[in-house]
């Protein structure tokens, strides 16, 4: 099958998705008003809430949200099969994707551009507060284990990537104290910092760092030494203000995101290249199922509850007109799905020449997991081969581009963990914890790290499989509590709920499925470390399936809202400086102390 035309009829049902689907939500549930003040406007004040053009918007909000993830998943999931993979990844991003997104930002700046977890609170009960803190910790905890070990790996198996990755820090630096301090546009001084970028993309190349020597002679597997590295820089960049090092970064790897999507695109057509995959694999016995497994493995790039965390934080301050919310929120998620198609592609044309090739390289899902990224790595690296990039020189590229999105996400993901300890830590009365950002970074930190060295943890790919899935599990169950709060939302205001309330039973069904069979394997093989994880998980899926079931049911019992225009009266409402507009942004508040 040739993937440029996979490709293009994937683009047609992204543009079908927003051109008919989207005009669908916008109009009859999510009812978006050109007239109604965001805000963006209500609360201007030029730092956080800026009224910013939706095209600039689109931008921000994509390459905040198009980490790692939707790279990841898919150069695994293709172990079923490309159809299947492919299925998901459009289904999912027209159908959950979109509507969660977009739900997620638009019931955020019908609240003050407040954050997802305060808004449940209000409009569920306050159960759902603790619950949303629960369920993010560990969907935090394990993204940044399984993210640390998919750095690792590759920088074992690609040592040029090391001088780049880690140039790329202080030549940020410099950009944010450029920008800081002249006030200048981002644009020019990120594009100069990409060029130097990929010089040092060259220079990796001709030098690479090993570390090996060096793991070996203190008894340590050089993959868990880059890991306990990279946990001691997120743990020193999550202190720091994010103006130094995190955004002036995602400058710079928001153009990498749009090379990597041009080569990706360009590449295929140039090459004309061939997917070689089945469509439909028949894997061995023993293998994970495609139901429910699919649909944990492919999160990001179908649906990602972590995507309503950046919509109701800083998207939300910056939307410019209501009817925005289209072309950002379901805008992005359509993005999210394209870089999803990219690593399947990858991961199934560009990474073999012959299904015999793949099928090695996909003999059973423990290869899969643990050769996933690589794969994908490699097919970007033959896609860059057809435009006339040596395939060493591509494939330090392609990795530079994962591990570069995998920091990123680290770093935002320690810096959130750290917000959640303190808010859990407080809630439960403890003091120092709640108030030492020491403490806290220690715990954000330690968790994770510990999750990342469990014995096996990627040396036979198996575990950072499972580990992957459990991280699938806790995303799909953040994304279920964003849209059980938007069901909520839409059902008081009288419109059709049946957009929300499917993908929503969908993810709940395919969760809870997915926590019963893989506990029942780790207790049948003694993990003791996953099987409680497991549990705890299942226990806090079980408990979200009642709070949306109960705040459903009485949302339904009561009716619509008698006012029509409450959302608008509860924007305009309170001070545009009062503890409305700060006081529930606990982010804002630890980077004031941080600064």
């Amino acid at each position: 099958m040739p993937a440029p035309i996979i490709a293009a009829i994937v683009g047609l049902c992204f543009w079908l998705g927003y051109r008919y689907y989207a005009g669908y939500l916008t109009k009859h549930v999510y009812a978006l008003d050109p007239k109604f003040v965001t805000p963006a406007h209500q609360f201007t004040d030029g730092v956080d809430y800026v009224p910013t053009n939706k095209h600039v918007l689109f931008g921000h909000h994509f390459t905040s949200v198009a980490g790692a993830a939707p790279i990841v998943g898919p150069a695994i999931a293709v172990f079923w099969g490309w159809g299947p993979a492919l299925a998901w990844i459009v289904l999912g991003t027209i159908f959950a994707a979109g509507v969660h997104d977009m739900g997620s930002l638009v019931v955020s700046v019908r609240h003050k551009a407040r954050n997802i977890g305060t808004i449940a609170q209000d409009i569920i009960n306050k159960r759902a507060r603790t619950l949303f803190l629960l369920i993010i910790f560990f969907l935090l905890t394990l993204v940044n284990a399984v993210f640390a070990v998919v750095i690792g790996n590759l920088f074992v198996a690609n040592p040029g990537a090391v001088i780049p990755i880690f140039l790329q820090i202080p030549i940020a630096i410099a950009i944010g104290q450029y920008i800081y301090r002249t006030k200048s546009p981002a644009l020019i001084p990120s594009l100069i910092g990409l060029i130097i970028l990929y010089f040092l993309i060259w220079v990796g190349q001709m030098v690479p760092l090993d570390i090996t020597p060096w793991a070996e002679a203190i008894g340590m597997e050089p993959r868990n030494l880059w890991v306990i590295i990279m946990f001691t820089y997120t743990f020193i960049a999550s202190r720091i203000p994010v103006w130094v090092l995190l955004q002036p970064r995602d400058y710079i790897n928001s153009h990498q995101l749009f090379v990597a999507l041009a080569i990706i695109v360009t590449g295929i057509i140039v090459g004309w290249e061939m997917i070689v995959a089945p469509a439909f694999n028949d894997v061995p016995e023993g293998s994970p199922s495609i139901f429910p497994f699919l649909f944990i493995t492919i999160a990001c790039g179908a649906i990602s509850g972590f995507h309503s965390l950046v919509s109701s934080g800083t998207t939300a301050k910056q939307l410019n007109k209501d009817t925005d919310a289209r072309h950002v929120g379901y805008g992005g998620a359509l993005g999210e799905g394209s870089l999803a198609t990219g690593a399947v592609l990858a991961a199934t044309a560009g990474v073999a020449a012959s299904r015999t090739e793949w099928n090695e390289l996909y003999a059973d899902f423990a290869t899969a997991s643990g050769g996933g990224v690589g794969n994908f790595v490699n097919g970007i690296a033959a896609f860059a081969n057809n435009l006339g990039i040596p395939l060493e020189l591509g494939a330090v590229f392609a990795a530079v581009v994962v591990i570069a999105f995998a920091a990123t996400t680290m770093d935002t993901g320690v810096r959130l963990q750290r917000y959640v300890v303190q808010e859990i830590a407080e809630l439960a009365g403890w003091k120092t914890l709640a108030r030492n950002l020491t403490l806290a970074s220690f715990v954000a930190v330690i968790i994770p790290l510990g999750m990342a060295l469990l014995p096996g943890g990627g040396e036979d790919g198996y575990t950072f499989g499972v580990l992957w899935q459990l991280f699938g599990t806790t995303n799909q169950l953040t994304a279920g509590l964003a849209l059980a709060v938007i069901a909520v939302w839409v059902t008081r205001s009288g419109r059709r709920i049946w957009s929300v309330v499917v993908p929503l039973v969908f993810l709940l069904v395919m969760t809870t499925w997915a926590l019963i069979v893989n506990l029942m394997n780790f207790i049948e093989q003694g993990q003791w470390v996953l099987a409680p994880l497991d549990f705890i998980i299942f226990a806090l899926a079980m408990w979200l399936i009642v709070e949306a079931a109960l705040a459903l049911m009485k949302a339904r019992r009561e009716g619509p809202a008698p006012v029509s225009g409450g959302d608008r009266q509860d924007v305009g409402s309170g001070s545009a400086r009062g503890p409305v507009s700060r006081g529930n942004e606990p982010d804002q508040r630890t980077d004031r102390t941080d600064e």
